[in-house]
């Protein structure tokens, strides 16, 4: 038998919506008692003195990227299940973009073999079933198959290219009940564009993306939803402009949830006069005022949740030109202290807010529930410490990539232990 009572703790659950300090007994796994102080408990209790630590609801990651199958170099499930570990995550869903696609019942039957790893504690790992055959063919996927095998939605992961598949996908897809999942973007607005088109990219000199090349795919698919009502979810919301249609779209009624990710919440274009490779994503960085609108997005609850969007690449694919690199940052040990540090130590965020774009919103887009912080339920739980300062490096990382702008820097916060 495994008890552990934390001491003075400050609890945050995102379910109940409170935050205050306890003392929290958790034995094998559950929560046996919460309370402001507790005495009564036995000699084997290992006693934890957690004044100024955070314990929180485990963090829910909306989507990532594994590189098995297919891509190992990049990321194993073993690395990436660590590193969810590491960063707080208790849920972590991977998209279907490896290598054979997350296309039929195959690839989802190896991936769940795969993941029963000897790792503990271990994240529960879910799939996103892909679309369409091969991410971004004509020939739609068995849907009822992948349904039956346990898939927890549907996505390709990338802007489609026609709209005629996207509306078959909504019609064909509407008896599921399934979240559906789509990435806005049209790729000939786009052509080759790698930042945000602004003042910034004038002066950093590289192709730009306007705006227009994700609000106009945005503005499509709600045309789509409000003429087949079937759900959808919208990925990485970047622009100001794409939260307007998303507010009126909500105001109108149309069943639709929307996420940003991390990155596009706490740096802008003008990051990128650096030319960290690991700073060109897909979407783009938006500019300063963009920022402040997923900020506030957020707030208002018209931006549903944050996810990660995780993906590992190898040295060489990033060691290239800006403009040449591959599209992407790792994220999931690093952006719990990052946000927290750009927007609840700054005072923008409440710590409850963060906690529950991270946690129960997230969840709620993919139709699930995360475990309450109470007696006689599983510990599903993040133990945080926001002062402790360490360096992103390859001896602390588990990930098996560098691809982030603050490799070998030192970052403030970091999770402790988690218990799912």
């Amino acid at each position: 038998m495994v008890s552990e009572l934390l001491q003075q703790v400050r609890v945050i659950d995102s379910v109940s919506e409170t935050d205050q300090v306890l003392d929290v007994l958790i034995v094998d796994g559950y929560i046996q008692a919460i309370a402001s102080e507790i005495t009564d408990f036995n000699d084997d209790v290992t006693v934890r003195d957690c004044r100024g630590l955070i314990l929180g609801n485990g963090l829910f990651d909306l989507y990532s990227h594994s590189g098995e199958p297919g891509f190992e170099e990049r990321e194993t499930l073993t690395s990436l299940l660590q590193a969810a570990a590491a960063g707080g995550f208790t849920r972590i869903t991977v998209l279907p973009d490896t290598l054979p696609a997350i296309d039929n019942l195959a690839v989802v039957a190896q991936l769940r073999t795969s993941s029963h790893l000897p790792i503990s504690p271990s994240p529960h790992l879910q799939v996103w079933g892909a679309m369409t055959m091969g991410l971004g063919g004509k020939q739609l996927t068995e849907f009822a198959d992948l349904v039956t095998s346990g898939v927890v939605g549907f996505t390709d992961s990338k802007p489609w290219e026609n709209l005629g598949i996207v509306r078959r996908v909504l019609e064909y897809l509407q008896p599921f009940g399934k979240p559906v999942a789509f990435s806005p973007g049209d790729r000939q607005l786009a052509a080759n564009g790698v930042i945000r088109e602004g003042g910034e990219a004038l002066r950093i000199g590289l192709p730009s993306v306007p705006a227009s090349a994700e609000t106009t795919a945005i503005a499509a698919l709600l045309e789509l939803v409000a003429d087949i009502r079937t759900p959808v979810h919208i990925m990485r919301v970047s622009t100001a402009r794409s939260v307007e249609l998303i507010t009126q779209a909500k105001e109108d009624g149309l069943p639709i949830t929307a996420s940003t990710t991390w990155m596009h919440l706490i740096l802008d274009t003008s990051s990128i006069k650096s030319y960290h490779t690991s700073l060109h994503l897909e979407p783009p960085l938006g500019n300063p005022h963009d920022v402040i609108a997923l900020r506030e997005g957020l707030q208002t609850g018209i931006i549903d949740a944050i996810a990660i969007d995780h993906i590992g690449y190898t040295y060489e694919e990033k060691m290239q030109a800006f403009a040449e690199s591959t599209p992407g940052a790792i994220g999931l040990e690093i952006a719990l202290p990052l946000l927290w540090q750009n927007l609840v130590a700054t005072g923008e965020f409440t710590a409850l807010e963060l906690w529950q774009v991270l946690s129960v919103q997230p969840a709620a887009c993919l139709q699930q529930q995360i475990t309450p912080i109470l007696p006689g339920e599983k510990a599903e739980l993040t133990l945080f410490d926001p002062d402790k300062i360490w360096e992103v490096n390859r001896k602390n990382l588990h990930t098996l990539s560098n691809n982030t702008p603050w490799f070998e820097q030192e970052i403030q916060g970091k999770v402790l232990q988690l218990w799912s």
